[in-house]
């Protein structure tokens, strides 16, 4: 039987394969009024059609714990109880497809307030519905961009609290996983690379300081998450910098204090928080970095970066090197994905009855 089409259990949630659809903007929610910030027929189409194509864990986009927590201000939010029935409707598509929802909660830190990516992708005024981006030092991701506010020891506390509500509101809504998004520059991994974090108090110099606010929200987030249901974090393994920035070291130094605290399974992607770098892409060029925390963490963890072929996928997963493989573009252009590989490697998805034909 194909590896990739065998279930996998985290706590209570079986999850019936291990092709998984990672978190994926749409830039698509009202960005302002009584909606603000809530999931719209768009959602509900885009993440319907990925569940129906078999996908076995589908996890929701960057969904932010404040209004200023948004990359854009077009993104999802989970603020309020309006957000939340919206979402709803969502997991209930997703679960009577047979497919496990999840959701990744999320501050865009410095990199908040910029325009959709077809909209260029640059930082935005009020004009344009922005707003005054925070980070943990005054350090702008790039030239042109926001100068952050430093935020005070007061206003971490905010955001971890933050966090913790926004997890409430996900199992009100319907979410089975939760992953914390520590990755790609926002909030979280502005904090952990020295890089983006030039503080000289209790969150910044040291490794430890510098982990301090994931830690610290890892905790609020598991305590009022069901001990029943799973908790993912993903991490930028590197910023990919010579030197002065987040590493894979750092990276698994990092992964059992995660784990002793309760993450299930890291998402393991990279970059993001410097502007400029040299990315060595290619196809799977991530996947390394999953497999060590795996080897020498033992934490279970999902690869993804450039994944889109079955047999690709399969091998991962045949061979150890991870749990789960996250997709993200390939599902973006076959929502099919997971039924067709299972066709072509003896796996067996859920078919809806409306498709039973064109099996």
């Amino acid at each position: 039987m194909s590896k990739l089409f065998e279930p996998c259990t985290l706590r209570s949630v079986t999850v019936p394969n291990r092709v998984w659809m990672a978190p994926m903007c749409q830039y698509s929610a009202a960005p302002d009024g009584p909606d603000v910030g809530a999931a719209t027929d768009w959602h509900l189409a885009h993440y319907g059609a990925r569940a129906a194509g078999g996908t076995g864990l589908a996890l929701v986009e960057a969904t932010a714990v404040s209004p200023e927590g948004r990359i854009s201000p077009y993104d999802l939010g989970i603020w309020n109880d309006t957000q939340v029935a919206a979402l709803r409707r969502i997991t209930d598509l997703m679960r009577s497809q047979h497919t496990v929802p999840g959701i990744q909660l999320a501050h865009a830190g410095r990199k908040a307030s910029t325009a959709a990516p077809w909209q260029g992708g640059g930082p935005v005024g009020a004009e344009a519905h922005g707003w005054q981006p925070v980070g943990p030092s005054a350090i702008p991701f790039a030239e042109g961009h926001h100068v952050p506010t430093e935020l005070t020891t007061d206003q971490i506390a905010d955001v971890v609290r933050q966090f913790a509500d926004a997890a409430r509101r996900s199992l009100a809504a319907g979410f089975e996983v939760v992953e914390i998004h520590g990755a790609h520059g926002y909030l979280i991994g502005e904090f952990l690379s020295p890089h983006s974090n030039h503080r000289a108090d209790a969150y910044g110099g040291s490794f430890e300081n510098r982990a301090r606010l994931a830690l610290e929200v890892v905790d609020a987030v598991r305590a009022v998450w069901p001990e029943d249901k799973p908790l993912f974090f993903r991490i930028s393994a590197t910023d990919w910098l010579r030197e002065g920035g987040w590493t894979a070291d750092d990276t698994v130094r990092l992964a059992p204090h995660l784990k002793e605290r309760g993450v299930d399974l890291l998402d393991v992607s990279s970059g993001g928080n410097a502007a400029g770098v040299d990315i060595p892409v290619g196809p799977g060029y991530q996947v390394p970095f999953a497999t060590r925390v795996k080897e020498e963490a033992g934490l279970a963890v999902a690869a993804v970066g450039l994944l889109t072929e079955a047999e690709q996928a399969e091998k991962i997963v045949a061979n150890g090197e991870a749990d789960a493989v996250l997709l993200g573009r390939e599902l973006l252009r076959t929502p099919s994905f997971a039924r067709d590989a299972a066709r072509l490697l003896g796996g067996e998805v859920h078919v809806p009855d409306q498709y039973l034909r064109s099996v």
